[in-house]
Protein backbone atom coordinates (compact mmCIF):
# COMPACT_ATOMS: atom_id res chain seq x y z
CA UNK A 1 0.00 0.00 0.00
CA UNK A 2 0.94 3.58 -0.69
CA UNK A 3 1.26 6.34 1.81
CA UNK A 4 0.19 8.52 -0.40
CA UNK A 5 -3.25 9.82 -0.45
CA UNK A 6 -6.23 8.15 -2.40
CA UNK A 7 -8.43 9.97 -4.68
CA UNK A 8 -11.71 7.85 -4.96
CA UNK A 9 -13.06 9.54 -7.66
CA UNK A 10 -9.64 8.27 -10.14
CA UNK A 11 -9.71 4.91 -8.46
CA UNK A 12 -13.42 4.15 -9.20
CA UNK A 13 -12.70 5.84 -12.70
CA UNK A 14 -9.89 3.19 -13.32
CA UNK A 15 -11.86 0.18 -13.68
CA UNK A 16 -15.57 -1.22 -14.39
CA UNK A 17 -15.53 -4.83 -13.19
CA UNK A 18 -19.25 -4.99 -11.16
CA UNK A 19 -19.10 -6.37 -7.74
CA UNK A 20 -15.31 -7.36 -7.65
CA UNK A 21 -13.23 -4.71 -5.22
CA UNK A 22 -10.22 -2.92 -5.29
CA UNK A 23 -8.23 -2.42 -2.31
CA UNK A 24 -7.64 1.85 -1.44
CA UNK A 25 -5.59 1.16 1.77
CA UNK A 26 -5.36 -0.50 4.83
CA UNK A 27 -5.88 -0.13 8.12
CA UNK A 28 -4.87 -2.16 11.08
CA UNK A 29 -5.82 -6.02 9.83
CA UNK A 30 -8.40 -4.39 7.85
CA UNK A 31 -8.94 -3.94 3.81
CA UNK A 32 -10.51 -0.34 2.55
CA UNK A 33 -12.06 -1.49 -0.64
CA UNK A 34 -14.58 0.27 -3.28
CA UNK A 35 -16.75 -1.64 -5.87
CA UNK A 36 -18.84 -0.63 -8.26
CA UNK A 37 -21.84 -2.37 -8.08
CA UNK A 38 -25.26 -3.01 -10.41
CA UNK A 39 -27.63 -5.61 -10.50
CA UNK A 40 -28.17 -8.42 -7.71
CA UNK A 41 -24.96 -9.62 -5.24
CA UNK A 42 -25.52 -12.84 -3.78
CA UNK A 43 -27.11 -13.88 -0.60
CA UNK A 44 -24.32 -14.50 2.17
CA UNK A 45 -23.21 -13.92 5.68
CA UNK A 46 -20.07 -13.76 7.22
CA UNK A 47 -19.63 -15.82 10.54
CA UNK A 48 -16.78 -13.95 12.22
CA UNK A 49 -17.02 -10.73 11.40
CA UNK A 50 -19.33 -7.61 10.58
CA UNK A 51 -19.70 -5.45 7.24
CA UNK A 52 -19.15 -2.06 6.94
CA UNK A 53 -20.69 -0.09 3.47
CA UNK A 54 -20.90 3.49 3.06
CA UNK A 55 -22.66 4.63 -0.81
CA UNK A 56 -20.62 6.71 -2.51
CA UNK A 57 -22.83 7.39 -5.27
CA UNK A 58 -26.26 5.85 -6.07
CA UNK A 59 -28.26 3.62 -4.34
CA UNK A 60 -27.58 0.22 -2.72
CA UNK A 61 -30.19 -1.96 -0.86
CA UNK A 62 -29.40 -4.84 1.79
CA UNK A 63 -32.27 -7.38 1.99
CA UNK A 64 -31.33 -9.37 5.60
CA UNK A 65 -32.51 -12.46 7.01
CA UNK A 66 -33.15 -11.89 10.74
CA UNK A 67 -34.70 -13.54 13.51
CA UNK A 68 -38.01 -11.22 12.67
CA UNK A 69 -37.82 -11.91 9.15
CA UNK A 70 -36.72 -10.47 5.97
CA UNK A 71 -36.11 -6.74 6.06
CA UNK A 72 -34.44 -4.39 3.03
CA UNK A 73 -32.45 -1.10 4.06
CA UNK A 74 -32.01 1.47 1.57
CA UNK A 75 -29.02 3.16 1.67
CA UNK A 76 -29.12 6.35 -0.96
CA UNK A 77 -25.74 8.16 -1.28
CA UNK A 78 -23.52 9.32 1.89
CA UNK A 79 -25.49 6.83 3.97
CA UNK A 80 -23.63 3.97 6.47
CA UNK A 81 -24.68 0.50 7.49
CA UNK A 82 -23.46 -2.00 9.06
CA UNK A 83 -24.55 -5.95 8.40
CA UNK A 84 -23.98 -7.72 11.85
CA UNK A 85 -21.78 -10.91 11.63
CA UNK A 86 -23.87 -13.82 11.01
CA UNK A 87 -26.59 -12.04 9.65
CA UNK A 88 -27.39 -13.64 6.10
CA UNK A 89 -27.70 -10.60 3.81
CA UNK A 90 -27.76 -9.76 0.25
CA UNK A 91 -26.76 -6.04 -1.15
CA UNK A 92 -28.07 -4.92 -4.51
CA UNK A 93 -28.25 -1.74 -6.79
CA UNK A 94 -30.99 -1.63 -9.24
CA UNK A 95 -29.45 1.77 -11.29
CA UNK A 96 -25.75 0.79 -9.70
CA UNK A 97 -23.80 2.14 -7.39
CA UNK A 98 -20.17 3.19 -5.89
CA UNK A 99 -19.30 1.63 -2.57
CA UNK A 100 -16.51 1.51 0.05
CA UNK A 101 -16.55 -1.19 2.27
CA UNK A 102 -14.14 -2.36 5.13
CA UNK A 103 -13.51 -5.84 6.07
CA UNK A 104 -10.49 -7.57 7.20
CA UNK A 105 -7.82 -8.31 4.92
CA UNK A 106 -8.43 -11.74 2.97
CA UNK A 107 -12.33 -11.73 4.13
CA UNK A 108 -14.35 -12.80 0.72
CA UNK A 109 -17.02 -10.01 -0.12
CA UNK A 110 -19.38 -13.83 -0.62
CA UNK A 111 -18.97 -14.57 3.03
CA UNK A 112 -18.48 -17.89 4.49
CA UNK A 113 -22.22 -18.74 3.61
CA UNK A 114 -23.04 -18.31 0.03
CA UNK A 115 -24.89 -18.84 -3.25
CA UNK A 116 -22.79 -19.61 -6.06
CA UNK A 117 -20.36 -16.74 -7.61
CA UNK A 118 -21.82 -14.95 -10.59
CA UNK A 119 -19.40 -15.40 -13.39
CA UNK A 120 -18.66 -11.65 -13.75
CA UNK A 121 -16.88 -11.50 -10.06
CA UNK A 122 -13.75 -11.53 -10.89
CA UNK A 123 -12.16 -11.33 -7.30
CA UNK A 124 -14.06 -11.82 -3.94
CA UNK A 125 -11.17 -10.55 -1.60
CA UNK A 126 -10.09 -7.45 -3.50
CA UNK A 127 -7.47 -6.73 -6.09
CA UNK A 128 -5.17 -3.61 -5.29
CA UNK A 129 -5.83 -0.74 -7.28
CA UNK A 130 -4.47 -0.24 -10.82
CA UNK A 131 -4.09 -4.18 -11.06
CA UNK A 132 -5.96 -6.89 -13.23
CA UNK A 133 -8.53 -4.97 -15.28
CA UNK A 134 -7.60 -1.86 -13.68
Amino acid sequence: MSNAPVSLAKALASFDALWSPRIVTQVNDYDVRIAKVGGEHVWHAHDDTDEFFLVLDGELHISLREPEGERTVLLPRGSVFTVPKGTHHRPYAPSGAAILMFEPTGTPTTGDRHDEVPAHVDVTTGHALGTLGA
